[in-house]
């Protein structure tokens, strides 16, 4: 069977919603306007919880009565009929908490909007006028309200004034030109969009920053608004998604980095809504089959489970994968990779010839230059991997804690970051970090990264530098995705490069200065973490091996004095009860190169050895990586291309 012959009909899609939808209402509160989902309470409070669960729910109701064009989805009407005419009520008992009363509300508040406009004819106009009063009442609070982030949240705004502006509500032009502004001031390099001023590039570049123009075109009265900027919001989706397509492996697995992962499947609707925009570059098979290896990697692994309520977890229940906002109706913002079945049955896409994912036809090795990655795909395990120098959700030149979510050098379809408590404050996977006497390691964020591009050898090259600092942390409750806060201590500079070929990264490490009054011991250099219920430990000399569940991660030393060793860490993962982490640890010195062969692979040839000869040539350093597979290349570490620089923002040129 070819990779896409397994892809749901339309049908399939609609019974999953269906399913999701079950399993909400089966938690509704007494007048249907909160769905209180079991589990903890989330750190906003129960009737956040309670907003959430309905209005998330609210989406995958609203695209099911779009996608049937209100026939026969009488149940699904009536949920979103009652709900809202009773979250609306002030009298009600269970009313919804006001945009006045919460931050999370004014979230909320566009799905309630997004969805009024997209159910119109089913919805909002069988709604009495009384509700209909109360509902522009709930929604108003947001003209002229300038306290919302300066982040993906621009959109909320954005929608609930489109939708008031179109039932005779307050609106301001004024807010919605702002809006519009932060956004563009956001756009990065190739159709990247940084969620928020800092380098902040994860899931929500797809699923908010994309997806919501594509949405809002859509909506009553936009095209007035949107000042003829519709077909450059197109142009800049299709650009992303050459590089989107490319980051979902084989398995259907979208990449495992960045905050809010709890969304797991909504990492399918930029693919959705590149299929309601009409992107020219990319089919709507093609498109439909991203989409539909995502959400079914998800069903695979039995999600949502016996109970057809989604988790706060990955392919199960894992509260490490909650931030401090996360409540048990948040993962339902999945809802938003159920998009297409907002597309009714006669729409082209379902009838569309199918094409793989790139990690499907072949090997893969590109450069995206906004975050300053370099993605390597391989077709014989499917597995994707992205090498970070310029994504921390940080800013350049400013020090601060690393978080595992963003700051790796490292993130894969494949393996998850650490994320027990120790891992938050000594990074070990995925980084390179100086060590002192008690152990700690240090953090990297605010780092400078190069350019990245894929030569002739097709090897990619980046690099970044950075003053590394050892983090004393203050305790918080307050975890939304960046590093902890706490006191900073310097302990150098850093240089690291990364030199990228197929399951390949040969990692080189110096140390350019230490502090003057820095008690360093030695530096770290973490691979790939895995984890499993039982993972193998192979340490033979230069190198460190660990295998888990057909995977196998390993470093090697290449060049430079060092020793191996494997950290264990315990529930660390959600993909299971015991973490690995191959390390190399190098002595301390100043100036001098280190190299390290830093391997995932889901085959043995992971296993195989690599050699490298370092020659300095009138100050620039040469490296000739003969590879596991017998290719030989060589590379000029200062040629003008791998000059550090800063990238990022939209007039960068690839090098």
């Amino acid at each position: 069977m070819s990779a896409a012959e397994g892809d749901w009909q339309r049908d399939q899609w609609v019974r999953y919603a269906d399913r999701l939808l079950a399993g909400a209402r089966a938690h509704l509160c007494a007048g249907g306007s909160q769905v209180l989902f079991p589990g903890a309470e989330g750190g906003y409070g129960r009737a956040v919880d309670g907003l959430e669960g309905f209005t998330r729910s609210l989406l995958i109701a609203g695209f099911r009565i779009a996608g049937e064009r209100g026939v026969c989805v009488d149940e699904h009407i009536e949920f979103c009929r009652r709900g809202i005419t009773n979250g609306v009520d002030p009298a009600a008992a269970d009313r919804w908490v006001l945009l006045t009363e919460h931050d999370q509300a004014k979230v909320e508040a566009a799905s309630i909007a997004l969805i009024l406009d997209m159910t119109r004819a089913w919805v909002w106009d069988s709604l009495d006028a009384l509700t209909q009063e109360r509902v522009i009442a709930y929604l108003a609070p947001v003209v002229g309200d300038d306290s919302y982030p300066k982040t993906n949240w621009l959109w909320f705004r954005i929608v609930v004034e489109t939708f008031l502006r179109s039932v005779g509500g307050p609106w301001s032009r004024e807010d919605i030109d702002s809006d519009l502004a932060l956004h563009d001031s956001l756009v990065r390099a190739d159709g990247w969009i940084s969620d928020g001023a800092e380098r902040s590039y994860d899931h929500y570049v797809g699923w908010a920053l994309h997806l919501y123009p594509v949405l809002w075109a859509r909506m009553a009265g936009a095209s007035e608004l949107s000042g003829g900027r519709a077909s450059e919001d197109v142009g800049r989706l299709d650009r992303y998604l050459a590089d989107a397509l490319a980051l979902v492996g084989a398995d259907g697995s979208p990449l495992l980095q960045g905050r809010s992962l709890i969304y797991r499947f909504a990492a399918a609707a930029p693919f959705w809504a590149g299929v309601i925009a009409g992107v020219p570059s990319w089919s709507a098979g093609q498109l439909r089959h991203a989409a539909s290896r995502i959400v079914q990697h998800f069903d695979e692994h039995d999600v949502p489970g016996d109970s057809d309520v989604l988790s706060i977890g990955w392919h199960g229940p894992w509260r490490g994968l909650a931030q401090s906002y996360s409540g048990p109706g948040s993962p339902y913002w999945a809802a938003k990779g159920l998009l297409g079945v907002s597309l009714p049955a006669d729409h082209p896409v379902w009838s569309a010839p199918t094409a793989p994912l790139p990690v499907e036809t072949g090997d893969s090795i590109r450069a995206i230059v906004a975050p300053a990655w370099i993605v390597s795909g391989t077709r014989s395990d499917g597995i994707v991997r992205v090498i970070n120098h310029g994504t921390d959700h940080a800013v350049e030149g400013t020090p601060s804690a690393d978080s595992p979510l963003y700051a790796r050098l490292g993130y894969s379809t494949a393996t998850f970051p650490a994320l027990d408590e120790e891992s938050w404050l000594n990074p070990i996977d995925q980084a390179v970090a100086i060590l002192d006497a008690a152990g700690r390691a240090t953090h990297r964020s605010g780092m400078r990264a190069s350019v990245p591009f894929v030569g002739p050898d097709d090897v990619g090259v980046v690099g970044s530098t950075w003053r590394a600092h050892w983090l004393d942390a203050t305790p918080t409750d307050h975890r939304h995705g960046h590093g902890l806060p706490g006191r900073l201590t310097h302990a150098g500079d850093l240089d690291v490069r990364s030199l990228v070929r197929g399951p390949w990264e040969v990692r080189l490490v110096r140390v350019i200065a230490l502090a003057s009054d820095a008690r360093a011991t030695g530096v770290r250099v973490g691979g790939w973490p895995l984890a499993g219920d039982d993972p193998v430990e192979d340490l033979v000399g230069d190198r460190a091996l660990v295998r888990s569940g057909g995977l196998r991660s390993a470093v090697h030393l290449l060049a430079g004095d060092g020793t191996t060793g494997v950290e264990r860490r315990a529930d660390a993962s959600p993909l299971g009860a015991v973490g690995t982490i191959p390390f190399v640890d190098l002595p301390v010195a100043v100036g001098s190169w280190s190299a390290i062969l830093v391997t995932l692979s889901g085959s043995s040839i992971g296993d195989t050895r690599a050699a490298i000869d370092l020659a300095d040539e009138h100050g620039d350093l040469a490296v000739t990586v003969t590879w596991p597979d017998g290719q030989r290349t060589t590379h000029r570490i200062n040629d003008p291309r791998t000059v550090v620089a800063t990238v990022g923002h939209q007039d960068r040129a690839q090098g």
